[in-house]
């Protein structure tokens, strides 16, 4: 296998440095000594650290894709469990110290870096369309109460999730995780009264 461009490398930088001290925290030679690289080659690549930020998005995006959301071959509710528990473990294996990249970055910039702000929008509403259709889903074969809408649902079980991860931060432990599986699989995605 080749070597990574350095493009690669400072977007691989990025992930790791934007999570570990922050987007406002890093500066270009921070970026450019993590990747190993001369701090010239940076705008070669990038105009700026947003350029750069959104790059480091997308590749997280493509990372940690939504495929078993999409795998038929689960019950709906388990491809949704299993979507959580994946990314728990990666939370837990970075000693809860990372949370969900979007989330983190997200809170950072928004305020300050409007395309960026543009691009997070645009992830978590495809994020929260594709928990939708599995709600939806599981709605429809009985497996989950539909009284209230799957499109809320979807996208309030990704406010929960974001909000699990950056608790995990501080509390570095599992019960946000715990409590996320209670309220979301035990009440809001249980199956209705009749069929439990």
């Amino acid at each position: 296998m080749g070597r990574p461009s350095v493009r690669q490398q400072l977007v691989d930088a990025a992930l790791g440095a934007f999570q570990a001290t922050g987007f406002n925290a890093t500066s270009v030679q921070d970026l450019t000594d993590a990747a190993g690289v001369p701090k010239g080659s940076f705008y070669n690549h990038f105009d700026g650290k947003e350029a750069l930020a959104l790059e480091a998005m997308a590749s997280y995006v493509r990372q940690h894709d939504l495929a078993v959301l999409r795998d038929r071959r689960l019950a709906p509710v388990e491809r949704l469990k299993r979507h959580f528990r994946t990314r728990w473990k990666t939370v837990k294996e970075d000693g809860y110290r990372s949370g969900c990249f979007l989330g983190t970055l997200s809170s950072e910039i928004s305020d300050s870096h409007e395309t960026a702000r543009t691009e997070f929008v645009r992830y978590f509403r495809l994020w929260s369309e594709a928990l939708t259709e599995v709600i939806a889903e599981a709605q429809a074969a009985g497996a989950v109460s539909g009284s209230i809408d799957s499109a809320v649902l979807g996208r309030f079980v990704l406010n929960a999730w974001q909000g699990t991860v950056l608790r995990a931060k501080s509390h570095r432990g599992e019960e946000p995780f715990k409590d996320f599986l209670a309220v979301v699989f035990g009440g809001l995605l249980a199956p209705p009264a009749s069929s439990a």
